[in-house]
C-alpha cells in the first residue's frame, strides 16, 4: 500500500513539473490600423540589430537569428512612440549547428514552402501601435506580421540611449505559429503526428539599435 501512495505521489509530481515548464504564449489579437510609419526614419542600425529565435520538439532543440532589413525607432520627450523592424526572411541562421551541414539543411528548410515560404514572403514585420511604461519596463503593444497573417501581440521590452545609440531589447516572448500559419509538424493542423511533431510555440526576442 506505501509502495501505491509513494508511486501516487511521484506521479503527481511529475505532472506537476510538466505543467510549470508549459511555456506561455503571447495572445494574439485582431491587428491594430497605424497611421504612421516609422519605418520611413530609417534610423535602425541594421548590421548590429538582431532578432532570436527558439524552436523545440520532442527530444531536441534548434536556435538561430534573423537580420533585419530596414526599421526605424520614434522618441518624443524621453519617450519611445513609434517603432517598426522589417525582418529580412532570407537570412535566417541556425546557430546550435552551425558549421555543419545541418546547420544549412535546418536553414533551408525554414525557408521552404512548408514553413516560412520566404520565397513569398520574404520578410516579417513588428510595427508598434502602444507603448504603456511601468516601473521602467514598457509593455509594447505591436502588430507582428509572418507570411501573409498580421496579429496584434504585446510584449515585454526595455530601452535605453547612451552616446547617441537608442536600444530597444525585447525579454523572451513565445509566438504560436498556428497563429500565423505556420503548418509543418503542427499538432493543431495535424492529430496523427504521435511524437513526430514541432511545437507551434516559437521563442523570440529583439534587439533593435539606432544608428549613432
Amino acid at each position: 500500500m506505501k509502495k501505491i501512495v509513494l508511486s501516487l505521489v511521484v506521479f503527481a509530481s511529475v505532472l506537476t513539473a510538466c505543467k510549470s515548464e508549459k511555456k506561455d504564449k503571447v495572445k494574439a489579437k485582431e491587428a491594430v490600423k497605424v497611421e504612421v510609419k516609422a519605418a520611413t526614419l530609417n534610423n535602425v542600425d541594421v548590421a548590429t540589430s538582431i532578432l532570436t529565435w527558439k524552436g523545440t520538439k520532442p527530444g531536441g532543440a534548434h536556435d538561430g537569428t534573423v537580420a533585419l532589413k530596414s526599421g526605424g525607432i520614434l522618441i518624443e520627450d524621453g519617450k519611445l512612440t513609434q517603432g517598426e523592424f522589417v525582418v529580412d526572411m532570407n537570412t535566417i541562421t541556425n546557430l546550435d549547428m552551425k558549421g555543419s551541414n545541418g546547420a544549412g539543411k535546418i536553414e533551408g528548410h525554414l525557408k521552404n514552402a512548408d514553413f516560412f515560404d520566404v520565397t513569398v514572403y520574404p520578410t516579417s514585420k513588428f510595427v508598434i501601435t502602444n507603448v504603456v511604461e511601468t516601473e521602467g519596463k514598457l509593455d509594447v503593444t505591436g502588430n507582428l506580421q509572418i507570411k501573409d497573417v498580421t496579429k496584434s501581440i504585446t510584449i515585454p521590452a526595455t530601452i535605453s540611449t547612451e552616446n547617441g545609440v537608442t536600444v530597444f531589447k525585447s525579454e523572451i516572448f513565445n509566438v504560436d505559429r498556428a497563429d500565423f500559419n505556420v503548418k509543418y509538424k503542427s499538432k493543431s493542423f495535424f492529430k496523427e503526428l504521435k511524437d513526430k511533431f514541432v511545437d507551434d510555440i516559437i521563442e523570440m526576442s529583439f534587439e533593435v539599435k539606432t544608428k549613432a
